[in-house]
């Protein structure tokens, strides 16, 4: 194939290529005598093609407008504004680099980021690790990783992941493009993840913003209590009492709520310490009152000595002496 030939190909292909967007027949149709057009016209004098004709996008153009064929739309199909946009984009990032590049001493900011890479590559495989350590124990981590709860197994995973990070850094620039834009999105999730984890660290020790509310997980049963009563074993109610604990600090729950309590530790004459007053506060509103029961009747005396039932006691006549029987002893009658 002759430089002309090669000439006439590429500029066809360009042509072909601005009229992408038409259908296949109608471009058969516009491109069918293209070749030999372009080589007569190469015959009859010398120079280049797109000099002599015109750009091939202006020549595809006049094809359309001979043929009847609507234009495209004069924006750009999606990957041309894609590849713009890009452009822009990075137009605007280098910008910035050169600017803030002498503010830390250097032409670029990329250079000086340049020189944090081992640091980040260390951080990366610490992160790793801990987003490992998240989905393994349902969400719960703290600052170092744990694998059920064994130390020596998080520092292998934590050795495993920074090395393995440090690898990776030192090869980036080898890998594919495929392989880079996947490196990349994990670097970005990474990083919504460590952020996400230094933000549930700070607020579980309360750091910045509004304190939070503290939640009572447990009841105290003394809460309610405005008075004590004491009652000894017999149930008696005991006054003034006091309460100590075993360093023999006073306990004092409860304050004064009735008039009684009340003006025991007004000032006056009579006035009681609060820290000192004795329980009860207020005697006469006791819960309840137990009396100890009345004491059993007192039993009489008994008799010196029992009287045979049925007899009576038999007295001695004068002058002689009871029998044993009781009857009289009989007076002896002297005899001649």
């Amino acid at each position: 194939m002759t430089v002309t030939e090669q000439e006439i190909a590429r500029y066809v292909g360009q042509v072909r290529a601005a009229l992408a967007d038409l259908p296949p027949a109608i471009r058969d149709e516009l491109l069918e005598d293209l070749p030999e057009h372009l080589a007569e016209v190469a015959a009859e004098g010398e120079g280049p093609l797109h000099e002599r004709l015109g750009p091939p996008q202006a020549y595809a153009m006049e094809l359309r407008t001979a043929a009847g064929v609507s234009s495209p739309a004069t924006a750009a199909n999606l990957d041309q504004r894609i590849s713009a946009a890009v452009r822009r984009g990075r137009a605007r990032i280098g910008a910035v680099d050169s600017r803030l590049g002498p503010v830390l001493g250097y032409a670029r900011l990329s250079d000086f980021l340049r020189l944090l890479r081992p640091a980040w590559w260390i951080v990366r495989g610490y992160l790793a690790a801990m987003l490992i350590t998240a989905v393994l124990t349902g969400g719960s981590f703290g600052l170092l990783p744990r694998l059920g709860g064994s130390g020596l197994a998080a520092l292998l995973m934590l050795a495993a992941t920074v090395t393995g990070s440090i690898w990776l850094g030192r090869r980036t620039d080898r890998l594919g493009r495929r392989p880079r834009v996947v490196l990349h999105l994990s670097t970005a999730l990474l990083v919504l993840f460590g952020l996400a984890g230094f933000a549930l660290l700070d607020s579980r020790a309360g750091g910045g913003g509004a304190p939070i509310p503290y939640e009572q997980v447990y009841t105290d049963q003394y809460s309610g209590v405005q008075d004590v009563y004491v009652y000894d074993s017999e149930g008696r109610l005991l006054e003034g009492v006091r309460l100590f604990d075993q360093n023999g600090e006073p306990i004092r729950l409860g304050s004064p709520w009735c008039d009684e309590g009340w003006q025991r530790i007004q000032p006056g004459p009579d006035h009681v310490d609060p820290m000192r007053q004795p329980y009860p506060y207020c005697p006469q509103n006791a819960p309840f009152r137990i009396h100890s029961p009345s004491a059993p009747p007192t039993p009489e005396p008994a008799e010196s000595a029992a009287t045979p039932e049925g007899a009576a006691p038999t007295a001695a006549p004068s002058g002689g002496q009871a029998t044993p029987g009781g009857g009289p002893t009989p007076t002896p009658v002297p005899t001649d």
